[in-house]
């Protein structure tokens, strides 16, 4: 069982890294520095740092329906922490499966998404809203796990704002 736990972990982590950026305004860049802006859309990219793996078992032994996963990851840009992502994992199935949110901190601005949390390592996140400069934010994102020993990925964000 400690395979899909992995899986769920690592999942996790980067969403929560993903929602929940935190830094400073100069960490979060401007679009001329990391992202691109076309009128009202823009592309971040980050670094991820994952968080260990932290469950709390609330169903059978082991990884079971009904889990909860939590994370608070470490998101960079350029080797400079830029924020962080903080968020949770409630488990459906015991192979992995997991419906998850997350809220990215950017100084004091968030932007907010959910993903299903399941192999392979590429999820695909639907960003639901935001608040600061990203209030009206919607869009989606890829979460890319590295799979690597130093628990890193890699968070893009294709943010729409009216």
């Amino acid at each position: 069982m400690l395979q899909p736990r992995r899986v769920i972990a690592v999942g996790a982590a980067l969403a929560a890294l993903a929602l929940l950026f935190q830094g400073s305004a100069a960490g979060a860049g401007s679009d001329d520095d990391h992202g691109r802006d076309r009128g009202h859309e823009r592309t971040l990219r980050f670094d991820v740092q994952f968080s260990p793996f932290t469950i709390t078992d609330i169903g059978e032994p082991d990884l079971s329906a009904g889990d909860v996963i939590v994370f608070n990851d470490i998101l960079s840009r350029d080797g400079t922490r830029a924020g962080d992502e903080v968020g949770s994992c409630i488990v459906v199935d015991p192979m992995g499966l997991a419906n998850c949110t997350a809220v990215v901190r950017l100084g004091e601005d968030t932007i907010t998404f959910s993903f299903v949390n399941a192999p392979p390592p590429l999820k695909r996140l639907a960003i639901t809203g935001g608040s600061g400069r990203y209030r009206t934010a919607h869009g989606d994102g890829l979460l890319l796990e590295n799979g690597d020993a130093e628990n890193t990925g890699t968070l893009t964000l294709t943010v729409l704002t009216e």
